[in-house]
């Protein structure tokens, strides 16, 4: 590399530091104002903090930086698609790409939930927890049947669609777009080109608003330290233990076997290129906040050409809830175990099946796993009220499995890359490959 290109990485790389700084700075500031307010209760210190710092600073620029990330969600989710479509050229190229996708993501989400149920067997997390607490005033808004969702797939309005940020109605609609432009020869080929253009200033204002990162991470990670601090994680210590211990399982055994043996790819290579990515997931606790970063990477980091990569990534943002169904799958047991329940084999297939399946209408923003979890819990007879019990520490969660699920994309990402031959391992091999987007 030239002395310029080593500069550029350099500067690039520090990206990463900086947003990595801003969340154990976040992290450590939240938790030291959490236990002030604690020892200093009802003064105008805690006043201040509550008043002018967590729910106002911290919750203003946290949020305001989210909904920067969710306004590119939109375009770029159409744009990018479009352009995947383009690419792919053929229609049956297309649909052998969307046939291994879709079925690669529908597999990884069916051993998440396994996982979780034997961990969750096994650690009996509910064991000696009495559900008798009154959890009439939780209320959940109630779940479409799946024929609804099946039928919500596709758009009646694109532009609803659009405005209402309903994903899977916008990919449909980009496919459809795409297949469209792919078959109107000239004319086609000319709409094409402005689309190409469109995706490069998408791209680069998903750049700008990445140069905000580290303050946006840094805000709203202290956020949450500073209203949960650190004793909700004794209370439920074993249920949060079953959740993390399964995440863990899925992402070193699950994704990284996939990577090893089907991409055969290097898991500490990918793994070190993804941690911007990781720590964006983590912060938002938002699959969809993070999809421009995840885009970027898996592009211009891990060698995948946009062909792929732009088809791939918004598909799993919106399908595939892997760490959400891993929340379900060990909730349900922790439940049943608490109201001294035993769940049957027939029962755990019916959770694992009803929990595949609701992943694929499961918003990719936080606590949305919260309104499957109901769905789920309702198959086997057991009441939605207590819920309630986990909501809690559900936010420290959602963000751990935010974070497994945006490795789950990029895993796919990859593995169906290399299957396609649209995978540029020099890339992939080259550690001083950075994106300042990243």
């Amino acid at each position: 590399m030239t002395e310029t290109q080593n500069k550029d990485a350099a500067k690039k790389d520090t990206l990463t530091i900086r947003i990595f700084l801003g969340l154990i700075l976040g992290f450590g500031i939240g938790v030291l104002m959490f236990y002030l307010n604690h020892h200093l209760p009802d003064t105008t210190f805690s006043r201040f903090n509550d008043t002018y710092l967590i729910n106002g600073v911290f919750h203003v620029v946290g949020k305001i930086f989210v909904n920067l990330l969710k306004l590119m969600i939109v375009p770029l989710v159409l744009v990018s698609l479009v352009c995947g479509v383009i690419a792919s050229g053929e229609s049956k190229s297309l649909g052998r790409l969307g046939t291994k996708t879709f079925l690669l993501y529908l597999l990884t989400t069916a051993i998440a939930i396994t996982l979780a149920i034997i961990v969750a067997s096994v650690v009996d997390p509910g064991a000696g927890i009495s559900l008798d607490t009154n959890y009439e005033h939780f209320k959940l808004a109630e779940r479409p049947p799946l024929v609804q969702v099946l039928i919500d797939i596709f758009p009646s309005n694109p532009f609803s669609a659009m405005a209402e940020g309903n994903m899977l109605q916008v990919i449909v609609f980009a496919i459809l777009v795409g297949i469209a432009l792919n078959n109107t020869g000239e004319s086609g080929k000319r709409i094409g080109a402005i689309f190409e253009d469109m995706n490069i200033i998408v791209m680069k204002l998903v750049e700008l608003i990445m140069r905000l990162a580290p303050y946006g991470v840094f805000f709203l990670v202290a956020k949450v330290f500073a209203e949960q601090g650190l004793d909700i994680l004794k209370g439920l210590s074993a249920y949060m233990f079953c959740v993390v211990f399964a995440l863990f399982l899925h992402l070193c055994g699950t994704y990284m076997g996939i990577l090893t043996l089907v991409a055969k790819l290097n898991p500490m290579i990918f793994m070190k290129k993804m941690r911007a990515a990781l720590i964006f997931a983590f912060s938002t606790a938002s699959s969809a906040a993070t999809m421009p970063v995840t885009l970027g990477i898996v592009e211009k980091k891990l060698g995948v050409k946009n062909s792929i990569a732009s088809f791939t990534i918004p598909l799993g943002t919106t399908i595939n809830m892997d760490g959400t169904a891993i929340m379900q799958g060990v909730a349900t047991v922790f439940i049943a175990g608490a109201y001294g329940i035993d769940l049957t084999v027939s029962q755990f297939v019916i959770v694992i099946t009803t929990a595949t399946l609701a992943s694929i209408g499961t918003a990719a923003v936080p606590s949305a796993g919260m309104i499957t979890l109901a769905m789920v819990l309702g198959q086997v007879g057991l009441p939605a009220e207590a819920i309630g019990l986990i909501l809690g520490v559900d936010r420290i969660l959602d963000m751990i499995r935010t974070a497994v699920n945006v490795t789950g994309d990029a895993v796919v990402t990859c593995t169906v890359a290399r299957s396609e031959g649209e995978f540029d391992k020099t890339i992939f091999d080259d550690p001083d490959v950075e994106v300042q987007s990243a």
